[in-house]
Parts: structure tokens; sequence; C-alpha cells
């Protein structure tokens, strides 16, 4: 709760449970996982001679999790779509992260395959289903989108797929995770990730043999579509936020104080967020404050909500949809939030983002958009969080985070905002 300063007290939760235990289990069960499928794909590989030339009739995509990587897959999933048509592409993901995936509108509905997840129970019996869907409409072709995970790779080798791309660690600048990839492409760290991803699609053209040699030049990345809501869509949730108090007139601005709970180290200090609240209330009479996160946030954002004690800022979470979200985002003036999944589908919307940066660098995963501001401060030990580590860090605390300045923020948004107006 707010204490009676107004000043809520800070949550150093640097570390997820959660995160510790999907990597230990990815580390304790996938290291002998992928060394025995390994050992069955250099049997199998020596009576069928490897993968063939016929070309690519289906591919399918596999990123489990994080929205906001998939937003960046987008010229990924073009270029498949445009190689074997819409209805030959599928994605594998958990069932809580299809959203984004529908949102592209680059794949069919029955083509995204999504895994529960809300125990482990359920998501092995729901990935099992899935490997046998998988191989009954016969899919040749698999690409691992995720970053040395053992899980993805063991499943790419399951899925039968006599062509799997993905990353190899070659001479060990990545976490083990056998050999079980027949296009066994190098990963880049000064690439940005979108690029990344394209890369894997284009190893379709390359000889496995010739590979990790890749003679091919990166463009850059196309503009991200633009989201088009329904007018009844638009109407509905201009309804909501003038029930909330944002009179016609009104301009909103968005606040994500929250961050994945898979890295909390990306957070900016919440009491960081109810000083910009304030100050901006205080400079644009016309402006309207609201809060965003998911349902089971809505307790912490009614407290920060609390601390701004002001009639124009309100609690937006647990009070949408994520469509409708993107909505609010599309009638919004700015989005002030972590790095995390709301500043890459944000950018699908015409608001301005301006996305906080620490552990991980901009330079690689913001959003190809002008509409993208992000503030790093590019202090030494930063990024410490990167693919190779496999987002691990010995960091307790968190200084580049708190190297950014509520002055910093506020006169970055000022200048949006006036822009805008």
């Amino acid at each position: 709760m707010a204490s009676s300063s107004g000043v809520l007290p800070e949550r150093k939760t640097y570390f997820s449970r959660k995160a510790r235990t999907l990597l230990w289990i990815d580390h304790a069960a996938g290291v002998p996982i992928c060394f025995f499928l390994t050992l069955l794909r250099r049997i199998g590989d020596a009576f069928s001679g490897g993968p063939g030339d016929e070309p690519c009739r289906k591919i399918l995509f596999l990123k489990l999790a994080e929205q906001g990587s998939t937003v960046l897959a987008h010229e990924a999933l073009s270029k498949a779509v445009a190689r074997v048509g819409r209805e030959n592409v599928y994605f594998l993901v958990f069932e809580e992260n299809r959203f984004i995936v529908d949102v592209l509108g680059l794949i069919p509905e029955a083509n995204v395959l999504a895994v529960r997840s809300h125990s482990a129970w359920a998501m092995a019996t729901s990935c099992l289903g899935r490997l046998r869907e998988i191989r009954r409409r016969r899919i040749d072709t698999c690409i691992d989108m995720e970053f040395f995970t053992r899980v993805s790779s063991s499943i790419a080798a399951l899925t039968g797929a006599r062509r799997r791309v993905g990353f190899h660690t070659y001479f060990g600048e990545g976490p083990y995770r056998g050999d079980l990839f027949t296009h066994r492409v190098l990963y880049n760290p000064h690439l940005h990730t979108s690029v990344t991803f394209t890369t894997l699609v284009s190893a379709l053209d390359i000889d496995p043999r010739k590979l990790p040699t890749f003679d091919v030049v990166p463009s850059p990345s196309p503009p991200l579509p633009q989201f088009q809501p329904a007018p009844e869509e638009r109407a509905a949730m201009q309804r909501l936020v003038s029930r909330l108090g944002v009179p016609p007139g009104g301009r909103l601005v968005l606040l994500n104080a929250n961050a994945s709970d898979l890295l909390p180290l990306r957070k900016w200090a919440e009491q960081n967020y109810v000083s910009l609240a304030g100050r901006l209330l205080a400079e644009f009479d016309d402006a309207y404050i609201a809060f965003t996160g998911a349902p089971e946030e809505k307790a912490a954002v009614d407290q920060l909500v609390s601390a701004v004690g002001s009639p124009r800022c309100f609690c937006l979470a647990g009070k949408t949809t994520l469509r409708e979200l993107l909505v609010v985002y599309g009638l919004s003036e700015i989005l002030v939030t972590n790095d995390s999944g709301p500043a890459h589908f944000a950018a699908l919307t015409s608001v301005d983002v301006v996305t906080l940066f620490g552990p991980e660098t901009p330079l690689l995963f913001a959003a190809p958009s002008p509409r993208n501001h992000a503030l790093w401060a590019g202090i030494v030990c930063s990024p410490c969080v990167n693919v190779l580590n496999n987002r691990q860090t010995s960091c307790r605390d968190n200084v580049c985070m708190r190297r950014i300045t509520v002055d910093q923020v506020f006169a970055t948004v000022c200048q949006i905002y006036r822009q805008r107006r």
C-alpha cells in the first residue's frame, strides 16, 4: 500500500522464481534430451541421407514465448507466406501468447497451434497432441525462432520435419542444445532481432553444407503493419475511456509500469512512474493518465493510481482484452513502458512509444518504428542479459534502469506530446 507520504514501498524483485525454474528445467532435462535426440538424428541421417532436395511445401514456425519478439518476426513470416502460400504456414506457440500471431493476420487461425502452459502436465500432454497434429499434416520444414532453448530444439526434432532451421552453438558461443538442425545458423549478436529472424527463412536457400557461411547482405526491415480495429471496436473503447473520466478533447497518456516476470530486472521504479504521472498532469491540463496492466496486476496498479491522487489518473488494468488494449493504444498519444511485450505490439498502432531499456539493448530489440523512442543509459555492464548467456545475469542491482531519470523521461514525453498537439 502507499505510505502516508504517498510514496510506494519499492519491491526488490530482480529475479523471477518462474524464470529460475524454467531455466533449471531447460538445463536439467533439456541437455540429456538434446544429447539423446542428437544420437538418434545421426543414426537416422546415416540411412536417409539428410533433408534431401525436395522444395519446401509447408513451413512451421516455432516461437513459444514472448509476444514482443513475435512482432519482430513479421518480415520472416511474410517471406514464408510468399514462399509457400498463407495456407501452408503454421505457428506453434503457448496459448497465452497466440494473441499477437492472430493480430498480425499472416497465418490462418486454424494453422496457429497453441500449447497449454498453465501446468507442467498440461504443457506436456498438449505439446504431445500438437506434435501428433504436425506429423499428421506432414509439415516438411520447421523454423525454430527461440534463442538457444533446449525445449524448442527438441520439439523441432520431434516434429518429423525433414528440414529444421535454428541457431547452432558451433564453438560454444551459446548454450548447448545438441545438433538437431539440418540448417545450422550462426547467431549474430550485431544484427537487429527482426533481421535475425528473417535470416532463418533465408537459410532455406543455402546449401546446409556451406553453413554457417551466409553470403547475404541484410536489408533494413520494412515498416510494421498497422492494426485496423473495426469501427464498433473503436467506438466501444472510446466509451470506456469516457466512462473512466476522459472528456472530449482530453488526451490520453498510458503508463505501463510492469515487466515480464521472466526478467523483473527490466522494471523502472514504480515511484518513478508515480512522479512522472504527477508532473505530466501538472504540465498539461488536457492530459489524462491511465496505468495499464494484466488483470492479475490490478491491485498493484490501483496502488499507483492512489499514489498519484488525481481525478485525471485512473486504472485500465484488467478492464480490456489484449485486442481492446491495442484499440486503446490507437486512441492515445503516448505509451511509456518498460522493455516488454506492450512496447512491441503498440508499434502496430499510431501511439508514440517511449521504451525504457536496461538489461537488454534497443540496438537489437527496439521495435522498428519511427514512433518508437528508446531510452537507454548504456553503462559499461549493460546489456548484461543476452541470447548467448541464455538471458541469465548475476546482477542484483538494476542500476541501468535507475540511471534513467524521471527528468529524462518527462522531457522526452513533453517533446512528443507537444509535437502531436
